[in-house]
């Protein structure tokens, strides 16, 4: 496979889109969660309801997740939160991101002859399964700041899973347009009718071995999914598959998640703070920000064609350095100051050409210059899920978390899916003779683009929780956002909806069918070779005034916000 199709790959296969439903903004005075899924928002509210915080809520909602956006995210991957308790001033962030089989060597995704492996062949393969993550951040999160019963977080999930939930229109779409999940025999039978078709809209899906799985979770604790027989059942999956992995015990038992301080900077008279590495999120939305400051951005029209081309090009510029410096910082120094340095972004900022594509940005020289280091070439995919919850005491949760591709590795163990997380390293571990820094290693954990992200006004007020689905381009997605709501005084609804643009580096992305025809031509006379395709983001997020909360939701999903 050549490198651009490596690059390629996350738009040829990424988690479907399932249409556009118009949504309204909300509004709620004390208290509010928005996610992808009406189960997701009533399991975090629910929790609120009873007392809990932002902590409570964020752990039921995330366990529902595993339930009713399997394509997405659950208990088989990882994920990042980021948390603010507002009366001790504390923001931080949990990393629950996978980590490679320790046995694992730059060459897993290589074949025998050492070129990289096709996408098919890299992720239904037991290789692509790293050691689930979410369970031990979820665990850290609430042992250190969570307020009710951990039994009571896995109720409202547990007694769904018995029940049963309606199939809704986009978990259909998703099912019936995979190309792999009807040859895993367990999954075949889960999604599918005896006929081979994907079970309908509205038809009743049980889980019974997920509520018994998370029964033993909630009674004994997470050490029974990295430690007992849940854990000997994931082991089994992984060296048993027909194309096996190194996954082994001691990976699950030796799994810890990592509480980690969070990267801010500021944009305008805003403080905006994300994830640090292993994730690029915090980082490259800084550099977006701080790259567009410089032109000052906000002077320009909504949607312009000077607002497209300095978006895309700041992405270009930001995601050159991503690919570039960023990988797990404890197998490699990644300089993260430097990257999200003023004065570092002001030289950035004047490689922009005001009405010239640069087409291919080059990662940025720093001080001293790294070198030896070659360029990250990966297959990260969109299938994430991101929930934004704001508490009645104004603490506030921003978690993404994700198995990768749309249904992970389409392996599924004890009623939950695994993830196929390993492919967002890089295929590729050398490029022209130089080393990649996120090129696979035992124990390593994978670079992500997930953006959980919050801001803070000039006085240090939380002003807004947000977040993204949407593999590499959810940095993105979560840019377009922020600046519609603090550049173009949009509410936080009308921002979401903003057609989504940018650039990864690539060519210049535009969200099918939301430009005129006439910007099209503009942009492409300015340089700019356009992918237009249905860019399906999941951004959910919640701006806090004086008046109170206002949630917004993807509607390219199936978001709800609720609150009160």
């Amino acid at each position: 496979m050549q490198a651009q199709q490596l690059a390629d790959i996350v738009d040829l296969i990424p988690e479907k889109e399932s249409g556009i439903k118009s949504k309204n903004i909300v509004f709620a005075k004390q208290q509010m969660i928005a996610s992808a899924n009406y189960h997701i928002s009533k399991a975090g509210n629910d929790m609120l309801e009873l007392g809990g915080n932002a902590v409570d809520a964020a752990v039921a909602s995330a366990l529902m997740v595993t339930l009713v956006e399997p394509q997405s995210a659950g208990i088989g991957g990882g994920g990042f939160v980021l948390y603010y308790n507002q009366r001790q001033q504390l923001l931080t962030s949990i990393d629950g991101r996978e980590t490679a089989a320790s046995k694992a060597m730059p060459d897993l995704f290589l074949d025998n002859h050492g070129q990289p492996l096709s996408y098919p062949d890299a992720v239904n393969n037991g290789k692509s399964i790293g050691t689930p993550g979410l369970l031990r951040a979820l665990e850290m999160l609430h042992k250190k700041y969570g307020k009710l019963p951990w039994t009571t977080l896995f109720e409202p999930t547990i007694i769904l899973a018995e029940k049963g939930f309606p199939i809704s229109p986009r978990l259909h779409e998703l099912i019936q347009k995979d190309p792999f999940l009807s040859k895993n025999k367990t999954t075949r039978e889960y999604f599918y009718q005896k006929n081979g078709d994907a079970k309908p809209v509205g038809d009743i899906l049980k889980n019974p071995q997920l509520a018994q799985t998370l029964k033993k979770i909630a009674q004994y604790g997470v050490k029974s999914f990295y430690e007992g027989q849940v854990a000997q059942d994931i082991v089994s999956a992984v060296r048993q598959h027909p194309k096996p992995g190194q996954l082994n015990l001691d990976d699950l038992k030796n799994y810890q998640a990592i509480q980690r301080e969070t990267v801010c900077g500021n944009y305008r008279l805003w403080k905006v703070c994300g994830m640090a590495p292993p994730s690029s999120g915090g980082i490259a939305l800084l550099q977006i920000l701080g790259i567009l400051d410089q032109n000052s951005f906000y002077q320009l029209p909504p949607m312009s064609v000077s607002a497209i081309h300095y978006l895309s090009e700041a992405g270009r510029l930001a995601y050159a350095d991503r690919d570039q410096y960023i990988a797990d910082p404890a197998y490699t120094s990644v300089p993260v100051q430097q990257l999200i340095d003023k004065n570092y972004l002001v030289q950035r900022s004047r490689l922009i050409q005001a009405n010239r594509s640069m087409k291919k940005a080059l990662a940025g020289v720093l001080s001293p210059p790294l070198s030896n280091i070659g360029m990250d070439k990966n297959s990260e995919l969109p299938s994430t899920s991101h929930i934004s919850i704001v508490d009645r005491q104004g603490n506030a949760v921003a978690i993404t978390l994700s198995v990768a591709a749309a249904f992970g590795s389409r392996v599924m163990v004890d009623g939950f899916l695994l993830n196929n997380e390993m492919t967002d390293f890089s295929f590729i571990p050398i490029d022209q003779g130089q080393n990649v820094l996120n090129q696979v290693a035992g124990g390593k954990r994978p670079r992500s683009s997930m953006s959980p992200t919050m801001v803070f006004d000039a006085q240090g007020k939380l002003t807004m929780v947000i977040g993204s689905a949407g593999g590499p381009a959810m940095i993105n997605y979560v840019a377009k956002s922020l600046l519609g709501v603090l550049d173009w005084k949009m509410d936080m609804q009308q921002a979401i909806n903003l057609p989504n643009i940018g650039s990864r580096n690539q060519e210049t992305d535009i969200e099918t069918g939301t430009l005129t025809d006439e910007t099209l031509e503009r942009l492409k006379s300015m340089g700019h070779t356009l992918k237009i395709w249905e860019m399906t983001s999941g951004t959910q997020g919640i701006f806090i005034d004086q008046n109170g909360l206002w949630g917004g939701v993807d509607p390219r999903r199936e978001g709800v916000a609720l609150g009160r």
